[in-house]
């Protein structure tokens, strides 16, 4: 699964939610393959949740053309252990998340026709806790 070698800081602050009306600024563009899974809501997205959607996709089109992931779990999620009373500090890290705004490119591929790109990018946003939609590369020219 995907995880940092290193961070700077071991846990960090949890951060306010991210408002409905911030759209990917960066990242939001298809860039190395021809289609494109594209974000349409607000979430974090554990390590667990973005190699499900890689496994779906990379089996569907059975390990041919090219597969990008373009988003990485780079936030330490921590967690309190169960039945514990408060104070006593911040929990552990239990996972690794990463945060996808609208409009966010999560995953690319390359080398293979229409309809089985689009629908190993079904089968990988069935896997997603967000609403997805298939994006197609516009080339220049």
């Amino acid at each position: 699964m995907l995880s940092p070698k290193r961070v700077k800081h071991r846990k960090v602050m949890r951060g306010r939610a991210i408002p409905n009306s911030k759209v990917a600024q960066k990242g939001n563009t298809v860039a190395f393959g021809d289609f494109g899974l594209v974000s349409l809501e607000n979430k974090q997205l554990t390590a667990r949740q973005i190699e499900a959607a890689r496994i779906a996709m990379t089996r569907h089109i059975k390990r041919g053309g090219k597969v990008w992931i373009r988003i990485f779990p780079d936030i330490p999620y921590t967690k309190k252990p169960a039945e514990t009373r408060m104070g006593k500090g911040k929990g552990s890290p239990e996972k690794w998340v990463a945060a996808v705004k609208p409009g966010t490119v999560m995953f690319e591929i390359a080398g293979v026709d229409t309809e089985l790109a689009q629908r190993a990018m079904e089968l990988a946003g069935n896997k997603l806790p967000i609403k997805t939609k298939f994006v197609v590369r516009h080339h220049a020219g």
